[in-house]
């Protein structure tokens, strides 16, 4: 028999702003299992379609955009030329030299330390370098959190309390085994108790600076993939070499 069109048709339709951000759509498709929306203007009136097929490559653009930022280098693509590249590149290196003298600044504090143990400047680098992976890790897994708004309001103290219980328990592992390791070469369990004890620091530091910095530029407005990890970075230096080098200087020598 023949079927009205009113009879088989949707009635219940999400709208998509013209407007909206095309990051905000791919989300509405994700969120609603969307296979295809209708675009309106201002005044509600039908301006186009967007398919999934849309989606997806927004989706690829998008994940596509944010590792580049991570990293910071913005637009830059395989086949631009060397200026293009370096302009590109350099604000945000611009930016890092400043922060790598900060943690420079604070190494020289402990200057006189270090002459005195030359292990001091071998193991220095262990700590911080660990306490920036930590952080790295958190951060990535935040910016991707607020970019797909699985991180909000509603779950933010929880997410937090995960990161500082995992740099906590993190901390506590590797501090045992890199004081084991250090006190089996150096021979010295006083500076197997200073690295752990700073490890140990570091990775909590690491774990909340690593979701506190992105949802801190989030909040005034600045994007987090941009900016984090130059910020993430200097926080797990400082702390590293402060805490390793203040230790160090505490226990060892006085």
């Amino acid at each position: 028999r023949p079927v009205k069109i009113s009879e088989i048709m949707e009635t219940e339709q999400t709208l998509i702003p013209v407007t909206m951000d095309q990051e905000d759509v791919a989300l509405q498709f994700g969120k609603y299992d969307l296979i295809s929306a209708a675009v309106v203007d201002d005044a509600g009136r039908l301006v186009g379609v967007i398919t999934v097929d849309d989606i997806v490559e927004v989706i690829s653009e998008e994940a596509a955009e944010d590792i580049r930022l991570l990293a910071g280098v913005g637009e830059e693509a395989i086949s631009d030329s060397v200026f293009q590249t370096t302009r590109s590149r350099f604000p945000w290196l611009f930016v890092n030299l400043f922060t790598a003298v900060i943690a420079a600044a604070v190494i020289a504090l402990f200057d006189a330390s270090i002459e005195k143990m030359v292990a001091l400047a071998v193991l220095m680098p262990i700590v911080a370098s660990m306490g920036g992976n930590a952080g790295t890790q958190t951060m990535t897994v935040t910016v991707r959190a607020l970019a797909t708004r699985d991180l909000v309001n509603f779950n933010v103290r929880r997410t937090i309390l995960r990161e500082f219980l995992v740099g906590i328990v993190n901390g506590l592992l590797f501090a045992v085994v890199l004081g084991c390791l250090v006190f089996l070469v150096f021979g010295d369990i006083a500076l197997g108790g200073v690295i752990a004890a700073s490890t140990l620091i570091n990775l909590i530091a690491a774990c909340l600076s690593g979701i506190l910095i992105p949802l801190g530029l989030d909040r005034i407005g600045v994007d987090p993939a941009v900016s984090s990890a130059v910020f993430v970075t200097t926080m797990t230096d400082v702390v590293g070499f402060f805490s390793f080098l203040g230790l160090a200087a505490l226990v060892l020598f006085y």
